[in-house]
C-alpha cells in the first residue's frame, strides 16, 4: 500500500513539473515568437489574444486569463477521455491542464527570465526560427512526460490517443494536419510569420514525441536460440505479448536452432534485449521496425 502511496505522489509531481513546464513554454517561447501550440491550446490563445486585443480597443486595462478558455475548450475532449479511453487517465490529464493553466497565469515572465543573459534573451525575443526550434523541444518534451505517466495535456492528444488505440498506430501526424486549421485562423488575424513559425514549431514537437514516447510504435523482433521456451516465456511476462516458434537449422555447422518471431512495442524492447542475452549469451536478435499491426495486438489499458 506505501509502495502504491509512493508511486502515485511521484507521478502528480512529475505532472506537476510537466505542467509548469508547458506553463513556461507558453510565457516564453510561445509569446515570443507570436506561436500557436495547435489544439485546444492554441485556440485558446488565439481566443486569448482576440479578446486582449478587443479589451485594448475598449480602452479596458484588463488581462484576459489563460486558464477558464482553456478548461473550455477541453470540456468536449475530456468527456471523450472520460468515456472512451479511461477515468483514471482523464482525470490525471485534467489535473495537467488545471495545473498548466493556473501556472500560466500567475507566474511572472521575468521570475522565468531572470537567469537568462540579456543578450540571449534579446536574441530569444527576435529570431522567431530559434525561438520556434526551443519552444517546441520543450513542449515536446514536457508532453512525453505527461504520456510517459499516464496522462496528457488535453485538447488534440485525447482525440490521437483514441484514434491511436482504435486504429493500432500513431495518430500524431494526422493531428499536426488538423492543427493547420489553427494556424490559418491566426495568420488571418496575426499575420503569416507567426503561423509559418508555429509550423516548424509543432513539428519539432510531434517529433520530439515521437522519439520519447514509442508506445503505439512497434518492432518485429527475430531471436535464433537454443532456449524458445523460455524466451517466448520472457516476452510475455515482460510484454504481455506471445510469440511464435519456428524449428531451423543453421547454414554454416548445420546445427538445429529455434526462430522465436514477436511484435512488441517499442518501449519494451530494450527490456526483453536483455532478458534474452540473461537466458541465452549466444542468441541472435533482429529488430526491424513495423509501421502497423493487423489482429490481436494487446495494448496497455488506460484506466
Amino acid at each position: 500500500m506505501k509502495s502504491k502511496y509512493r508511486v502515485e505522489l511521484v507521478r502528480y509531481a512529475v505532472l506537476t513539473v510537466a505542467a509548469l513546464i508547458m506553463a513556461v513554454d507558453y510565457r516564453t517561447f510561445v509569446d515570443w515568437g507570436g506561436l500557436y501550440p495547435g489544439g485546444a491550446t492554441g485556440l485558446s490563445i488565439l481566443i486569448q489574444r482576440w479578446a486582449q486585443d478587443f479589451c485594448a480597443v475598449l480602452g479596458w486595462n484588463v488581462k484576459v486569463p489563460f486558464a477558464p478558455i482553456n478548461l473550455a475548450l477541453n470540456a468536449v475532449p475530456v468527456w471523450i477521455g472520460f468515456k472512451y479511453i479511461g477515468r483514471r487517465f482523464t482525470m490525471q490529464s485534467l489535473y495537467v491542464i488545471l495545473m498548466a493553466g493556473l501556472f500560466t497565469d500567475l507566474i511572472p515572465v521575468d521570475m522565468i527570465t531572470s537567469f537568462v543573459p540579456a543578450a540571449d534573451l534579446a536574441r530569444l525575443k527576435t529570431d522567431p526560427f530559434v525561438t520556434s526550434i526551443f519552444g517546441g523541444i520543450v513542449f515536446g518534451f514536457s508532453m512525453s512526460l505527461c504520456l510517459r505517466w499516464n496522462a496528457t495535456s488535453g485538447g488534440t492528444d485525447f482525440i490521437a490517443i483514441f484514434l491511436s488505440e482504435r486504429k493500432g498506430r500513431e495518430t500524431w501526424n494526422l493531428i499536426l494536419a488538423f492543427n493547420a486549421v489553427i494556424l490559418l485562423l491566426g495568420g488571418a488575424k496575426f499575420g503569416w510569420t507567426g503561423s509559418l513559425y508555429s509550423i516548424v514549431y509543432q513539428f519539432v514537437n510531434v517529433q520530439v514525441v515521437h522519439l520519447m514516447y514509442r508506445t503505439y510504435q512497434y518492432q518485429t523482433l527475430t531471436i535464433v536460440t537454443t532456449q524458445p521456451e523460455k524466451v517466448c516465456e520472457a516476452i510475455h511476462r515482460l510484454s504481455h505479448h506471445g510469440a511464435t516458434v519456428i524449428e531451423a537449422r543453421g547454414g554454416y555447422k548445420g546445427e538445429k536452432r529455434s526462430v522465436v518471431m514477436s511484435v512488441v512495442a517499442a518501449d519494451d524492447t530494450t527490456r526483453i534485449y536483455a532478458m534474452c542475452k540473461s537466458i541465452d549469451p549466444g542468441a541472435f536478435i533482429n529488430a526491424v521496425s513495423t509501421s502497423r499491426v493487423i489482429g490481436r495486438f494487446y495494448l496497455r489499458p488506460r484506466n
